[in-house]
């Protein structure tokens, strides 16, 4: 980690100094100065006093790679329903892992879960390691966390797997902290060196740029990623993985956390299950025009989804939002009304296997990733759609 060093015998009118700091990172205590949590590493005071202020950087050693060996993916579930997103986790990590021949080894944390533990086999898992235990019947931050620690001390896994999920969410940063490692959160692309190197591309600045971000001095290398964005790999009873009980010290399993009462959810039909969606752009004038969209969808058996200006404008749940700050889909169909086409948007649909975009400019962006572009007024076009399609019905 970097450091600014202080040669304090150089250091002599403190309040002087202490100004230089437009942070207020400069304090004095105890006739010495200090360096306070509230640097940025800006080095304006470098820059101004050179003689008293020394930027420091400590090179990190270099991590033995050999003794860090496979990919491993966290299986995310919910009272044993595994969350899809574990099964195109682990769908990459077998890509992943053949480049390197290394093997693919799961996690599995919970109570009377084995059952389900052994139809992940079943995805071309080499190893499944399940720890089930009573106290992990919910998920609790701090014990789950430990028994991520103790699952990667055991196997040693050059890479770890998590869905980008409220759990997973949860659970890549404590454990990389507690590893001193890098986590990449959000990833739209991975692949990996021969090396073992992981390479991790997500959108950064409010998706303008595309980030791609290595922790070679690190391991292991933790990514999480969202639901929809790769494929699961197709299942097979061929498969030959095994399955590993592990025990963990219950002292480890203490929780601050305290379960009272379980209320379920109802369960929703999400966007990112649908097959068929129609989005609704800027182009909407009115909220009283959201009927037009939503019959249509009604016509073709669609899903309603939004751009980020519809949910400001409070038409469109923002469960429905696709996009950088929504959700992530990759239906069979997605017809895109009166949307621009924003690198935001599009990097929340770009995987869907077709696309129709509406749009009366025919420069507009959205149509360099349309299989189907129609130039046109959404207010035109659509009814004439729906028309055509009720005409087919009949």
């Amino acid at each position: 980690m970097p450091m600014i060093k202080i040669h304090q015998e150089e250091a002599q009118d403190h309040d002087e100094l202490i100004k230089l700091c437009p942070f207020g990172a400069i304090e004095s205590s105890d006739t010495q100065l200090q360096i306070n949590s509230g640097c940025k590493m800006c080095k304006i005071c470098v820059k101004k006093e050179p003689g008293i202020f020394e930027f420091i950087e400590f090179e990190q050693a270099e991590v033995d790679k050999d003794l860090w060996q496979g990919i491993a993916v966290y299986i995310d579930h919910v009272e044993g329903d595994i969350h899809p997103v574990s099964f195109e986790l682990i769908g990459k990590a077998r890509e992943l892992a053949a480049k390197i021949n290394q093997p693919v080894t799961c996690l599995m944390i919970g109570h009377n879960i084995k059952g389900q533990a052994r139809k992940a086999l079943e995805y071309g898992v080499d190893e499944i390691f399940v720890y089930d235990k009573e106290e992990l019947e919910h998920f609790k931050i701090e014990p789950y966390t430990a028994v991520l620690e103790d699952f990667i001390n055991k196997v040693k896994p050059s890479v770890v797997l998590v869905g980008g999920t409220t759990i997973g969410r949860s659970l890549a940063p404590r454990a990389a902290a507690r590893f001193r490692t890098g986590l990449t959160a959000d990833c739209t692309i991975l692949d990996i060196q021969e090396n073992t190197d992981l390479d991790q591309i997500r959108p950064a600045f409010g998706g303008n740029i595309m980030a791609h971000i290595n922790t070679p001095k690190h391991r292991p290398q933790f990514a999480t990623v969202r639901y929809k964005i790769f494929s699961a790999p197709e299942k097979s009873s061929e498969y030959k993985g095994n399955l590993t009980e592990c025990d963990i010290c219950t002292s480890k399993l203490g929780s601050n956390i305290e379960v009272l009462e379980i209320r379920k959810k109802e369960k929703e039909v999400s966007i990112e299950d649908a097959e068929v969606i129609v989005v609704a752009g800027r182009a909407i004038k009115r909220q009283e025009d959201m009927d037009m969209i939503h019959q249509f969808a009604e016509s073709i058996g669609a899903q309603v989804a939004g751009t980020r200006s519809l949910i400001e404008t409070g038409w469109i749940d923002p469960k429905r939002q696709i996009g950088l700050s929504g959700r992530t889909v990759k239906p069979e169909l997605i017809i895109t009304c009166g949307v621009s086409g924003a690198i935001q948007f599009v990097a929340g649909m770009n995987n869907s296997a077709f696309i129709v975009s509406i749009n009366t400019d025919k420069n507009a962006p959205i149509f360099k990733h349309a299989h189907v572009g129609i130039v046109g007024d959404i207010y035109e076009v659509l009814p004439k759609l729906n028309e055509k399609i009720q005409g087919l019905a009949q």
